[in-house]
């Protein structure tokens, strides 16, 4: 069987009408070439950001990862103490 027959609507690049059924590549390129197609559709169907609420979201994100940032550093740094001088006096 050289193409798999897949249930629903065309990508209408073959000229069929909107009820024919799409057909499928087959082979490693073709399925590839394929999947590149859906990936640029599924990409215009993306509702992006703005350019307000892209700076916005990075600048929340990177307050966010600094201030977590400085908490791991004093936990370490504390720990670090702990271990070093409190379980050092054990032995």
């Amino acid at each position: 069987m050289a193409t798999e027959v897949i249930t629903g609507g065309g990508t209408g690049g073959t000229g069929a009408g909107a009820g024919a059924p799409a057909v499928r590549p087959v082979g490693r390129i073709g399925r590839f070439l394929q999947f590149l197609r859906d990936v640029r559709n599924e990409l215009r169907k993306v509702t992006w950001p703005t350019f307000d609420e892209l700076k916005k979201a990075t600048t929340v994100i990177v307050i966010f990862v600094s201030i977590l940032g400085v908490a791991i550093g004093l936990m370490d740094s504390f720990f670090q103490w702990v271990f070093v001088k409190l379980v050092a006096r054990l032995f």
